[in-house]
């Protein structure tokens, strides 16, 4: 490292990077120092240092908040990417320490959690009851983001369109179901296309979610649209809703089994025809070879790996 590098790295606070990159995420000093427990004149200081010693503008500031300059989002690029690494370090290191030996921050999708995770967690705490697993439930697109921006090591959901940036591997199938009311005109059908449901009141999970947005393709790929009647958060919520006549809905045939001994006694499954309804949910992470130990770890435990395709193989 010659001179000038090591003197911009010694002037460069890791602190000051750590809440430059809360401004940014919130848009707001004022709900940054909210967040970090610090006075919102102290972040100011900070940053404006961090604009002297980088000598350029880094944010505009307004009213309503704060908006990055080109600088601003080149360093927001590269402070998460400091950050992130330093993180991993300290993950790696607490490894050898009393006590707790290994530490995995998940984040996984409502399919994963409600249908799987569960005894796939329980199983690989039982063998490994040193490792602290921090787990986490959010859409799809959250969960990778997150995993992109290094808020998790390891996310578990239907992987959106654009993230081929991230690393995958197979986790496991599920398969979509209409879930209808007992009596329902189409509880005694054994399959159905999704389109002949959509005559229907529909309750349904957040617009963002890769089950909705599923299900709004195909009504306009269909040419209609779903009366959608109810937007809830949860699948046992979506059964109460349907047991109560509110509508109709989709979700995955394992989570509504699993339901069935108690909210869903009064529900009939209805298989959908369409190729959507067949999913892959699949492990995310930035780079699996270089995850912390007890990240490899569990990755190991809940993907069957192909030996001849495997990244964590090398």
């Amino acid at each position: 490292m010659i001179s000038s590098e090591r003197s911009f790295a010694r002037r460069i606070d890791l602190t000051s990077l750590q809440l430059f990159v809360a401004v940014c995420e919130l848009g707001s000093i004022g709900r940054a120092a909210e967040r970090e427990f610090i006075a919102a004149s102290a972040i100011s200081k900070r940053l404006s240092d961090l604009e002297t010693t980088l000598a350029t503008p880094l944010l505009y500031r307004h009213a309503r908040g704060v908006d990055l300059t080109p600088a601003g989002e080149s360093l927001l690029h590269h402070a998460r990417s400091v950050l992130y690494s330093l993180e991993k370090m300290q993950g790696e290191l607490s490894e050898y320490a009393d006590g707790v030996r290994g530490h995995v921050r998940v984040h996984a999708n409502i399919s994963a959690i409600v249908q799987f995770l569960p005894e796939d967690l329980g199983a690989f705490t039982r063998e490994h009851d040193a490792i602290k697993i921090d787990l986490e439930e959010h859409l799809s697109s959250e969960v990778v983001r997150a995993v992109h921006e290094g808020a998790a090591d390891l996310g578990i959901c239907h992987i959106p369109e654009g993230a081929s940036e991230l690393q995958s591997l197979s986790y496991r199938h599920d398969s979509l179901v209409l879930i209808v009311p007992e009596g329902h005109p189409l509880a005694g059908q054994r399959a159905i296309d999704f389109a002949d449901s959509l005559a229907f009141d529909h309750v349904g999970l957040h617009t963002n979610s890769s089950i909705y947005v599923a299900m709004h393709q195909a009504a306009l790929d269909a040419g209609r649209t779903i009366k959608l009647r109810i937007h809830v958060t949860g699948l046992d919520a979506m059964c109460r809703m349907i047991e109560n006549g509110l509508g109709i809905g989709v979700m995955p045939l394992r989570a509504f089994e699993l339901m069935q001994g108690g909210i869903g006694r009064g529900l009939r499954s209805v298989a959908l025809d369409n190729a959507w309804a067949q999913r892959e949910i699949r492990l995310v992470a930035r780079d699996f070879s270089t995850l912390p130990v007890a990240a490899r770890m569990l990755v190991k435990h809940l993907h069957a790996p192909d030996a001849a395709a495997d990244p964590l193989a090398a």
